[in-house]
């Protein structure tokens, strides 16, 4: 059952679920998808999270319970419904060593070797949960169980731009220099945020993303490649049954 709440006077959150789960959050997608392709009037913006919709409207122009009826109906007449392709954007990544100084830890505390956990990690494609914390930050689901460790108990007080790291069963990339207390187990050459850019993230709510492991001559030629704004990320679509 879905759950309604005012967010001050020009947002209404739309709850679809208790808990952080792929189908909930594919249904979120999913609605976000189908208001902005309806349009209502007086619809400013809608707002992803792991389990929840926040939707941003102009009260002079329309009501939260015009809303409600307008989401209700979307969900009675099947409106909603998830793709059978997804975008999954290829990462490219360099494990280990100085960019990677955690890997070696998560490798003990796992009972894995390194090239199990490098494995691991890039043999999944994980959901953008929702981005946030940082801009440009995004939450990935779909981390192997097996990989699941516990932030940090002492978080760094600086992290490098560019950081891919682990916590419980997320992943995700650090966009920018921060402090920050997950599992640093490598790093991408690629910007995730630039203000220059349109969009300025990357990524985006309800994408796809796959880890790919690179060399460290790769790695520098890719760097270089973005510095000149001549790399772009591959895309590719897969089957949603098989993302």
């Amino acid at each position: 059952m879905w759950q309604y709440y005012y967010a001050g006077e020009s947002h209404l959150v739309v709850e679809l679920g208790s808990t952080i789960d792929l189908s909930i959050n594919s249904d979120v997608h999913a609605l976000a998808g189908a208001l902005v392709a309806l349009q209502p009037r007086g619809l400013r913006e809608v707002v992803p999270s792991y389990r929840s919709l926040m939707i941003s409207y102009d009260p002079l122009v329309i009501t939260a319970p015009e809303l409600r009826a307008i989401c209700q109906g979307l969900m009675k007449s099947k409106a909603i419904c998830r793709p059978h392709q997804r975008e999954v954007l290829e990462i490219p990544v360099r494990y280990g060593g100085e960019l990677g100084p955690d890997l070696d830890q998560v490798a003990e505390e796992t009972s894995l070797t390194v090239e199990e956990v490098v494995a691991m990690h890039v043999r999944r494609a994980y959901a953008v949960y929702m981005i946030g914390f940082l801009p440009g930050f995004p939450y990935l689901g779909g981390l192997d169980p097996r990989l699941s460790l516990p932030r940090l108990k002492v978080p760094r007080t600086k992290v490098p731009a560019g950081s891919v790291a682990i916590a419980e069963l997320q992943t995700g990339v650090y966009p920018l220099s921060s402090p920050g207390g997950w599992r640093i187990i490598g790093r991408t050459p690629l910007r995730f945020f630039n203000i220059a850019e349109s969009p300025p993230s990357l990524l985006r709510p309800g994408q796809w993303v796959r880890f790919r492991s690179v060399s460290g001559d790769e790695y520098a030629e890719i760097a270089d490649l973005v510095k000149a704004n001549r790399f772009r990320p591959r895309v590719v679509l897969m089957d949603a049954e098989h993302a």
